[in-house]
C-alpha cells in the first residue's frame, strides 16, 4: 500500500495511545524510525518519499505523545521526547533500528543516541543542528516571520520554511505540497493543536541556548544530509555536525532548502539505501 492511503496503526505506550504507521516491513534487517519536524504529524511526511524508502526498507513513522493522534502531552524538552520516542520503539518491539530525524526530529535523534546508544544502529540527520548549534535560537523569531509572509500569500506556511523563496522554491514546494495533499481525509491524521507547537517551540528554544555540544556521544555511522540555503536551521550547522561526528557521510543539495529530502526524493532515497545497506 503507497504512504498516501496508509492510516494511522495504534500501540498502548504507558496506558497511552500512540500513533503511527508502519511499511516495508516485509524487508529483513533494523527498521527505519523517522522522526518529522516542528509542528508536523504523520500526514506531514511526502508520501513519494515514503514509498522511495519502504521499496527497500522497513519504515516506521510516529506521532510522539501529544502529537496528532497520539495521547498525552508534547515532552517539555528535546530529551523528554527522546525518553518517549525510546519507549515508543521498544514498546514496538525492537532493540535495535536505524533512525532518521528531520529538523527537530533530528533534535530528538542526537538525544536518542546519547540516551541508548545500543538502540540506534545508523543515524541520519536532516536539515538539523547539534545543541546549542548556530542560529537554532532564532527558530521561534523564523517560524513566526515565515508563517506571517505565508498568510500573506495564502499559502501553506511549509512554501517558505521548507523552499526557497524564488520561483524555483516555490515550484519545488507544490510539487511536495500537492502530494501530501492527495491523501484522503478518511486515512489523515489528527492536526496539531496551538497548544503542542508552542510547546515544541519552547522545547526547541530551550535546546538552543544551552552550550554547544561537541557530538561525542555519537560514533555511529552517521549521514548528514541538508540543502545548500537552509533559513530555518542553517546549512552552516551541518557541516559543523560533519566535522564534529567521526567518518560521518555530508550530503547538500543544490539549490534546495530546509526540505531538501523532500525536493530531491530521488536522489535521498538512493543515497539512503547505499548508506543503510552498506
Amino acid at each position: 500500500m503507497s504512504y498516501i492511503a496508509l492510516p494511522n496503526s495504534f500501540v498502548t505506550v504507558d496506558g497511552q495511545r500512540i500513533a503511527y504507521r508502519e511499511l516495508g516491513a516485509e524487508h529483513a534487517g533494523p527498521p527505519l524510525v523517522m522522526l518529522t519536524h516542528l509542528a508536523a504529524t504523520l500526514d506531514q511526511w511526502d508520501p513519494k518519499l515514503m514509498d522511495l524508502l519502504a521499496a527497500t526498507h522497513h519504515v516506521i513513522v510516529i506521532d510522539l505523545p501529544g502529537v496528532g493522534a497520539s495521547e498525552g502531552s508534547v515532552g517539555a524538552t528535546i530529551p523528554l521526547m527522546a525518553r518517549q520516542a525510546i519507549t515508543i520503539i521498544r514498546k514496538l518491539g525492537h532493540t535495535k533500528i536505524n533512525l532518521l530525524g528531520l529538523s527537530m526530529g533530528g533534535m530528538v535523534a542526537q538525544e536518542i543516541v546519547r540516551a541508548d546508544p545500543a538502540l540506534v544502529h545508523r543515524l541520519i540527520l536532516a536539515g538539523t543542528g547539534p545543541r546549542g548549534g548556530h542560529g537554532l535560537d532564532q527558530v521561534t523569531r523564523k517560524t513566526f516571520t515565515f508563517m506571517a509572509k505565508a498568510a500573506l500569500h495564502r499559502v501553506d506556511p511549509k512554501r517558505f520554511i521548507f523552499y526557497n523563496h524564488d520561483p524555483a522554491g516555490g515550484r519545488a514546494a507544490k510539487a511536495v505540497l500537492d502530494r501530501m495533499a492527495q491523501r484522503d481525509p478518511a486515512h489523515a491524521d489528527r492536526p496539531m493543536r496551538v497548544s503542542q507547537f508552542i510547546t515544541q517551540l519552547r522545547a526547541i528554544k530551550r535546546w538552543s541556548q544551552q552550550p554547544q555540544d561537541n557530538l561525542s556521544h555519537i560514533s555511529h555511522p552517521t549521514l548528514i544530509v541538508n540543502g545548500d540555503n537552509d533559513l530555518q536551521v542553517p546549512t552552516e550547522n551541518s557541516h559543523r555536525m560533519h566535522e564534529l561526528i567521526p567518518g560521518s557521510i555530508l550530503v547538500i543539495y543544490p539549490d534546495s532548502g530546509h526540505g531538501s529530502i523532500f525536493q530531491n526524493a530521488e536522489q535521498f532515497a538512493a543515497e539512503a539505501h547505499k548508506f543503510l545497506a552498506s
